[in-house]
């Protein structure tokens, strides 16, 4: 069993940036798929980054490329996901996700956060 929680989520002016953290306990933290996703109203939810639990390889999608970056403490078993440059189209539910899978569908993760708003004004 793992719990996820995250923070950091709020209102930041477009072009600002955010950090959010997502805090990890239960089972080995190491051994574990990470991401984040993000929900708008009326959208379903998105793969937004990824960090490999076997070699901390990354994978973004094409829309945060560049601006957003995802890491991870193992010693404090939190994962980070730092955002740049944001845009009002970021604005959205940011979750937290662990999987031993690797995949960038919902549908493989198995333990999820609350979530964290994250507001971009124009």
């Amino acid at each position: 069993q793992v719990s996820l929680v995250e923070s950091g989520g709020g209102l930041v002016q477009a072009g600002g940036s955010l950090t959010l953290s997502c805090a990890a306990s239960g089972r080995t933290f190491s051994a574990y798929n990470m991401a984040w996703f993000r929900q708008s109203p009326g959208k379903d939810r998105e793969f937004v980054a990824l960090i490999r639990g076997s070699d901390d390889s990354t994978i973004y999608k094409d829309s945060v490329k560049g601006r957003f970056t995802i890491s991870r403490d193992i010693p404090n078993n939190t994962v980070y996901l730092q955002m740049n440059s944001l845009k009002p189209e970021d604005t959205a539910v940011y979750y937290c996700a662990a999987s031993s899978n690797l995949g960038l569908s919902t549908t493989w993760y198995k333990y999820w956060g609350q979530g964290t708003q994250v507001t971009v004004s124009s």
